[in-house]
């Protein structure tokens, strides 16, 4: 049975999503600010684990933080517009500034190209200057109404690194890099996601980039989210704002670029890869809490007895396990039950008078609900234990979200093949067809080319839409 106020996944996947983020108290709706969400304590706190793990990945490659304005002048995104065909962001504008009209209008940033450019073209003289690698994380603003927390929001917080390189092999280095040791390896590793890492098509890329990579997950309902993009731009960006340097030979070259970035839409990604009809699952190596333990007694004498015994079972907790004891007397060991499994909390420690007696403890996992993942321990070696079951957790989370999606990814040979796969999931193909082919098959089916994944069989095949030879196998699939 579904928790109440939980929609059932099989009734409506997106009511249950929307449940999932009301009743965990991930986020709420921010009305006075239309299109806007707020992060509540435990949503931010899951996007805090995500900035960590993942700044550690971009520092430990060899990039450094900076910030750079919000607020950008208009004409420099023009400017990119101009050079860049397709890139016309809709921005939000501020013409006016302590009371007056503004010379000329600021946009808040929908993202930072153009001012970093800007500063980059100042900074960069020599070839020793590269190569430049920054990294920024920032709040951006793109014109969007259709709210769904943390998947589409006008407002949103992201990463984003931009760097700079002498020649286009050390910028598809950086590129390649940036996807398969810090993008791919945070997902899977922290997130308990697997993803599918490969290269956009044309009409899929970023507008202006030589080309963009990205790595794409299977949600619950066999949709596709990109969790992470990272983008070669070729000298498109550095022309567009005259970034030069010189090179060994005394001549001026145009430098060579990359973008990339994830958002909180990883917070969605979480939720719609594991989570159940019982509410919030969170992957242990996230968690902000990891155990919480529950007292179970009756009266005083019981929770001095039952409140002893949780001190000293939990003295060597600190700084190897991420713990809550939740020692509220006015509400009963069910209701913090439910409250702790709605929010996705990976293991939940029992401890009451008989326990104290036997010298055990009742342990909950969260990733199998019910009797079925209830099991009584001893106290003695119990820190083991937990860390042992949280990393069994983790892994767990994995091998059931890659089983889903091996379960729900098949090749298909025929259109009428790809037209049925993509009701229920990824469709792989082989593929030589034109922009305008991926354009009618989105407008028929509204699944698109997700990526040409890196993992190729080199194997040559048919088409499954012009019956050309084709040399190369996509992804097909409705995506967030």
């Amino acid at each position: 049975m579904p928790k109440e106020g939980i929609t059932p996944r099989e009734k409506d996947y997106s009511q249950w999503y929307l449940d999932i983020v009301k009743n965990a108290d991930l986020a709420d709706y921010a009305e006075v600010v239309r299109g806007c969400i707020v992060f509540k304590p435990t949503g931010y706190a899951i996007w805090e684990g995500i900035q960590s793990g993942l700044d550690q990945r971009i520092k430990a490659t060899g990039h450094v933080n900076a910030y750079f304005p919000l607020l950008i002048p208009k004409s420099f995104l023009m400017r990119e517009a101009e050079h860049v065909e397709g890139f016309a962001p809709e921005v939000a504008e501020v013409t006016r500034g302590g009371g007056e009209e503004l010379a000329e209008p600021y946009v808040i940033r929908p993202t930072s190209e153009t001012i970093i450019g800007y500063f980059y073209a100042k900074w960069i003289r020599s070839w020793r200057d590269l190569p430049l690698l920054i990294n920024q994380w920032a709040n951006v603003v793109r014109w969007e109404m259709r709210t769904r927390p943390f998947l589409r929001t006008a407002e949103f917080l992201w990463q984003e690194g931009h760097t700079v390189h002498v020649d286009e092999a050390d910028a598809e280095r950086e590129t390649l890099l940036v996807l398969h040791d810090i993008y791919a390896d945070f997902v899977e590793k922290e997130l308990a996601v697997p993803v599918i890492r490969g290269l956009k098509t044309e009409k899929e890329k970023f507008p202006g980039a030589l080309r963009s990579y990205c790595i794409e997950a299977m949600m619950q309902d066999g949709r596709a989210l990109q969790a992470g993009t990272s983008h070669n731009l070729g000298q498109n960006f550095a022309k567009a704002f005259n970034i030069t340097y010189t090179d060994q030979n005394n001549t001026v070259q145009h430098a060579w670029t990359t973008s990339w970035g994830v958002s909180t839409r990883l917070i969605g990604a979480l939720i719609m890869a594991h989570s159940d009809d019982e509410g919030l699952v969170i992957p242990p190596r996230l968690a902000p809490t990891q155990v919480v333990v529950v007292p179970i007694c009756k009266n005083d004498t019981e929770r001095r007895l039952v409140m002893d015994a949780i001190d000293r079972i939990t003295a060597g907790w600190k700084g190897r396990l991420r713990f809550k004891i939740d020692d509220r007397d006015n509400l009963t060991p069910g209701y913090k039950f439910n409250e702790w499994e709605l929010k996705g909390i990976p293991i939940r420690v029992e401890v009451g008078p008989k326990d104290v007696e036997k010298g055990s403890v009742a342990v909950a996992r969260r990733d199998v609900p019910g009797k079925a993942g209830k099991s009584f321990v001893p106290q003695e070696g119990l820190t083991e234990r937990l860390e042992a079951l949280l990393a069994e957790i983790q892994q767990a989370l994995y091998d059931r979200a890659l089983a889903f999606r091996a379960e729900r990814t098949a090749d298909v040979n025929s259109y009428e093949e790809l037209k049925q796969q993509v009701e229920r999931g990824f469709a792989r193909c082989y593929w030589a067809g034109s922009d305008e082919d991926e354009k009618r098959i989105q407008d028929e089916t509204r699944a698109t080319i997700r990526c040409i994944p890196l993992d190729q069989s080199g194997v040559p095949g048919t088409c499954v839409y012009t019956g050309k030879e084709a040399t190369q196998q996509v992804i097909f699939a409705r995506a967030y």
